[in-house]
């Protein structure tokens, strides 16, 4: 916790600039931020409104969804920005950010999706290839939304001076990108849910407990000038990140009622009794 409180009040030694003074940093956040239409025209411009989605099959949902991904990440590694040249792959901030968002979201989708499913009553209809009942197309949407949703609290967050404030427009930008990020998935047709309304609260409760952890330590990747991260160290970071977030909607699960009935195998055994 005192790392996470030593880059609120320090995030990159550059308070008050939009972009990281580390080259490779300021360049990678750059990066995702102009990438961020291309994949949004691609979603909002063209599958959404033409619900081209309808007359998807596994195999369209997986093509659409790697459409959007996978060019965030050849793009960078194809056309070498000149900060990065000269830079081993490895060392390269928007390689590292990227790995950090791809463990962050793979922990989040396959794994605490199943909160969404027990605590809020979610389903998915459309038909996808799955891992633990979750579409491998939602983890690819996730990986480029998270990339925007986080270099987007790096660039607003480095921009403010005093670490009360920036603690705080790290709250109030959590729940922003939460309610937005419920929104979007309660207008989707092909994700059902128990109560609208609760999913609207609660759901972006859920949300926003993600991004109040994910932002401030997102933001400590190559924060501090000639202490550069290793992937290692990233891996550990996202990890520990996921970890804390499980732990925060564990609690919430143990201690509020779920939306939803939870079956338990007693109950399930009655009712196969009753059926009888």
């Amino acid at each position: 916790m005192g790392s996470i409180a030593h880059s609120l009040r320090h995030p990159s030694s550059s308070s008050g600039l939009w972009f990281s003074i580390n080259p490779s940093k300021r360049w990678g956040e750059m990066f995702f931020l102009l990438y961020t239409p291309f994949w949004l025209t691609l979603v909002l411009g063209i599958l959404v409104p033409f619900k081209l989605y309808e007359d998807f099959d596994e195999l369209g949902y997986m093509l659409s969804s790697s459409a959007l991904a996978i060019p965030s990440i050849l793009i960078p590694l194809i056309f070498v920005g000149k900060a990065d040249r000269g830079m081993r792959l490895k060392d390269r901030y928007w390689v590292k950010a990227t790995l950090w968002i791809l463990i962050f979201s793979y922990v989040g989708n396959y794994f605490l999706t199943h909160y969404y499913f027990t605590v809020l009553g979610v389903s998915y209809t459309f038909p996808a290839w799955k891992m633990n009942n979750v579409p491998h197309s939602t983890f690819l949407i996730s990986h480029v939304c998270f990339l925007f949703y986080h270099v987007t609290s790096n660039i607003t967050t480095r921009r403010l001076f005093r670490w009360a404030i920036e603690a705080t427009w790290i709250l109030v930008l959590a729940n922003f990108i939460a309610l937005l990020e419920t929104l979007a998935i309660v207008n989707f047709p092909h994700y059902e849910f128990v109560d609208r309304d609760a999913m609207y609260k609660v759901g972006t409760l859920f949300n926003a407990m993600h991004f109040l952890v994910s932002f401030p330590m997102f933001m400590r990747i190559d924060g501090t000038p000639g202490d550069p991260w290793n992937l290692y160290k990233v891996a550990i970071d996202a990890l520990g990140a996921s970890m804390l977030v499980t732990i925060i909607l564990g609690l919430w699960r143990i201690f509020q009622s779920p939306m939803v009935p939870i079956a338990t195998k007693s109950n399930a055994l009655s009712q196969k009794c009753h059926g009888f």
